[in-house]
């Protein structure tokens, strides 16, 4: 075991009865942020690991999503950190543009005030106030998490040196030809009033209608369907397929749209599926993205016919209207007229939602600055492919694939006042002039910014150099950039990462911004079903860690994070959780008060019991398991086998194992404590990247030192005992078999009763003192009569159970069970001989029934041993 360089005091073998948390783990961070022990240091000569903070919202509180995810940032760091390496893991917030304005805009609201009666200057100042009295109140809590990240590094993305970033980024892209400004149809939010991306659309299935109408007259009409009737007002053409049989005639004629008095043209655009519907479709370019394209093809005119509330501006009997009252009202006018073929309510279709308010979105032409994304998505994509940056889990690489190779140009303004203002000025005379971090906007009359903002994602893109200190070559970029590995949910790979890695790469002449995305999933209920407030089903993490504390809920969540898959959780399984760290507690409390130590060096090999071989090897197979789970991102592995190793191999076998040894005293108990101590003291030091809180405190009491969060972490030291093992493996056979045999009787787990062990010439003959314990067995006695005998591993353990069970009752309750295992066997093995159930059966359900066939074959020889085993009547 790698030893540890901390100077020791005396070890203390005192701790209160009970595991407190909450008296406990405050306490406990504020003495690690105190010590500087997640500080980074730039110019250590150790190798680097740092990990950015996927930055929580400035309006955002912890939920169980952030737990999740910080608790596995947590675990890596604090491995790293004990590894030796210079570890950075970079906190901050990002300034999350629609939101915290719509924050600010509802106090306003309060107030009987909007923003415009401010004004833009001092409504950002109104936004900046509240940042300093109520924003930020996640970092507070990841604190009560336990978040190892370096406080004195923490960021903004609204601060001075990465306001600077953002707009040396962009002056570099505008001087490159990389964004330009242009109208196009975007995702508009009539309740934000603001563009939108479309990652931040949410498609939804809703009610809606399909309504058919009839384009022209006669012969020279075609029916159209739209579930948007509202938009036929901005109509400049019908599509249909170029070899459209049914419309060849029509193409390249005009047809009157109805209610506007217009006329529009019938044009042939491939675009258009002859096999949908009627095979035309109406063209309203300023107002749907696939007409726009078109009308470009077309040269066709594009129309608004809605303002930025989705009011209707066209002139006639519907202006004023919103686009569902026109919509209706339209409708109501076509079918007096009509005008409608067919009407389908409810049509249930997919329509886009704000992300942020759950407002229906509408398409609209607007004048937008935009990302020129080909060149950077390109550089994006090799970097995987080219092995540069790798993807965790592998499979997750086709959904990156599909993105970047197919992402369009990148709308990056919004119609906000809080975020990165545009850097671009207009001038009197059609002047566009984009200004740099180091330049002078020009003055002078008529001179006047852009309104817009960027979108938010524009400067978190930037987040794993920007908070290093680019764009200056700072020490900090040079040491801890590229990042080791990102950490974040699967569910924001495009909004993201995708943009991290264009950035990164076009600003860091080509180098990554990490070397691994470590995707996990999302956290969801004990159902699997997605936590929401409308569901009833969420959850603060708070509640949870000021009930059972944030190791049990940070183990419940590591416990179940397989990579790139979804994590349910429940509230039992954190009480579960909770129990975990009683039983760590409870259990090294019993050691050291029974001279558990990691004074002196370990006693030689020859020394030490079999029960002391066995548990070492066991020890540092776990260590060598640990790391290679960690090193795949494993977490639910290496979790499970902490807690089986933990639980099941130390307190349940090796400490009561050795109680006879302590109980006993002497040199061996000495050797014993000793091994007991080294265990501890890896085991706690494996725990503590997931638990920290308590392993610090136990730790720290075992072994005087100053803290487990600067401990070396564990290496393997290679040594094995196979033979030690299988002694203590045949051990639990015997333990094992007979506690099930006492169960079967109907013993109760602490009665006593009278026994012989026959452990002649085997290894377990040393182990009897510790076998009789833990299966309450009585020495023979005079008397003594045989009434079971179970031959297991080797040994045969004679019991005498005169008068402590009923045995024609106990062998009718066997012959029943017998009966119900034979049923079962030949239940099995009739599916497993049917040639055609086999050949349609999915492998699974025929590993599920030779399962069955096994479980049941196993019961039927336990029970006829056990039927052997009972006394005659």
């Amino acid at each position: 075991m790698t030893e540890n360089t901390q100077t020791p005091s005396s070890p203390n073998s005192e701790l209160p009865t009970q595991y407190a948390p909450a008296e406990v783990e405050g306490k406990l961070y504020e003495r690690w942020v105190e010590r500087g022990y997640f500080e980074a240091d730039e110019n250590s000569d150790k190798p680097a690991y740092t990990i950015v903070i996927p930055p929580p919202n400035v309006t955002g509180s912890l939920h169980l999503g952030h737990a999740f995810e910080h608790t596995l940032i947590d675990a890596l760091t604090r491995r790293k950190r004990m590894q030796g390496y210079e570890t950075l893991w970079q906190p901050g917030m990002d300034h999350a543009g629609i939101a915290t304005q719509n924050v600010v805009e509802r106090e306003l609201a309060k107030e009987g005030k909007s923003r415009h009666d401010l004004g833009r200057e001092a409504f950002v100042e109104r936004v900046w106030q509240w940042k300093a009295e109520s924003g930020g109140q996640i970092s507070g809590q990841m604190r009560r998490l336990g978040d190892g990240v370096d406080w004195s590094r923490e960021r903004f993305t609204m601060d001075e040196g990465l306001s600077q970033a953002v707009q040396t980024i962009f002056k570099k892209l505008y001087d490159d030809e990389l964004i330009y400004r242009a109208e196009r149809i975007i995702n508009w939010c009539p309740r934000c009033l603001t563009a939108i991306s479309d990652i931040e659309v949410e498609y939804q299935d809703d009610d809606g209608e399909l309504v058919s109408i009839r384009y022209g007259e006669g012969d020279a009409s075609i029916v159209v369907a739209t579930t948007r009737a509202e938009t036929m007002l901005g109509d400049t053409a019908v599509a249909v397929h170029p070899e459209d049989e049914r419309y060849k005639h029509l193409v390249g004629t005009e047809i009157e749209l109805p209610l506007t008095g217009r006329r529009i043209p019938v044009v042939a655009d491939e675009h258009v599926d002859p096999e949908f519907g009627t095979g035309a479709v109406k063209v309203t370019p300023a107002h749907d993205p696939n007409d726009f394209e078109i009308g470009q093809r077309h040269d066709l005119p594009s129309l608004a016919v809605m303002d930025e509330r989705a009011v209707i501006t066209a002139h006639g009997p519907f202006q004023g209207l919103d686009r569902l009252e026109a919509r209706s009202a339209i409708v109501a006018a076509l079918r007096a007229e009509g005008r409608i073929v067919a009407e389908k309510r409810p049509y249930v279709h997919s329509v886009g939602h704000c992300s942020r308010c759950k407002t229906t979105i509408e398409p609209r032409l607007s004048m937008q600055w935009w990302v020129k994304v080909g060149p950077l998505a390109k550089a994006a994509g090799d970097a995987v492919r080219d092995g540069k940056v790798k993807i965790h889990p592998q499979e997750m690489e086709k959904r990156y694939f599909d993105w970047v190779d197919n992402l369009h140009d990148w709308c990056i303004s919004r119609q906000l006042w809080w975020g990165h203002r545009i850097p671009v000025w207009y001038g009197p005379n059609g002047e566009v002039v984009c200004v740099g971090p180091d330049e002078q906007p020009p003055t002078g009359e008529g001179w006047r910014q852009d309104t817009d903002v960027l979108d938010t994602w524009f400067s978190s893109g930037l987040w794993p150099f920007s908070t290093l200190g680019w764009p200056e070559q700072t020490p900090s970029l040079a040491k801890f950039y590229p990042n080791s590995v990102l950490v974040t949910g699967y569910d924001i790979l495009f909004f993201w990462v995708a943009r991290m890695m264009m950035f990164g790469l076009y600003a860091m002449d080509g180098t990554p911004p990490f070397h691994t995305i470590a995707l996990h999933g999302m956290v969801r209920d004990q159902f699997g079903k997605k936590m929401s407030k409308s569901f009833g089903n969420a959850v603060n993490p708070l509640d949870w860690m000021n009930e059972y504390g944030s190791d049990a809920v940070r183990f419940t969540l590591a416990n179940g994070a397989n990579p790139g898959v979804d994590v349910p959780i429940g509230e039992d399984w954190v009480k579960a959780s909770r129990n975990f760290a009683n039983k760590i507690w409870n259990a090294t409390r019993f050691a050291l008060m029974n001279g558990a130590t990691i004074e002196g060096e370990l006693p030689p090999v020859e020394q030490q019991s079999a029960t002391d071989r066995w548990i070492l090897s066991r020890l540092n197979k776990t260590v060598a398991q640990v790391d290679a789970y960690y090193e795949d991102y494993q977490f639910a592995k290496l979790s499970d086998a902490l807690y089986h190793f933990a639980w099941d191999e130390v307190f349940d076998w090796y400490v009561e194992l050795s109680k006879t040894t302590f109980f006993a005293g002497g040199e061996q108990a000495k050797v014993s404590g000793r091994v007991l101590g080294e265990v501890l003291d890896v085991m706690l030091r494996l725990l503590h990247p997931v638990v920290p809180f308590v392993t610090e405190t136990l730790w720290t009491t075992l072994t005087g030192r100053e803290s487990i969060v600067i401990a070396e972490w564990p290496t393997d030291s290679g040594f094995r005992d196979e033979a030690a093992e299988a002694e203590i493996e045949n051990l639990q056979q015997v333990v094992t078999e007979v506690r099930r045999f006492r169960a079967d009787q109907g013993l109760q787990p602490g009665q006593k009763v009278p026994a012989r062990l026959d452990l002649a010439g085997t290894p377990l003959a040393e182990h009897e003192g510790a076998i009789r314990q833990l299966l309450r067995l009585q020495p023979e006695g005079e008397g003594f009569s045989a009434t079971a005998t179970l031959p297991v591993a080797g040994a045969t353990v004679a019991l005498d159970l005169s008068g402590t069970i009923d045995v024609a009752a106990e062998r009718k309750r066997l012959a029943k069970d017998l009966a119900a295992a034979e049923k079962e066997k030949a239940q099995a093995e009739a599916k497993l001989g049917n040639e055609a159930f086999l050949a349609k059966a999915p492998d699974n359900v025929v590993d599920k029934i030779k399962g069955r066939l096994a479980k049941a074959e196993a019961d039927i020889a336990r029970i006829q041993a056990q039927l052997a085993a009972l006394p005659a009547a």
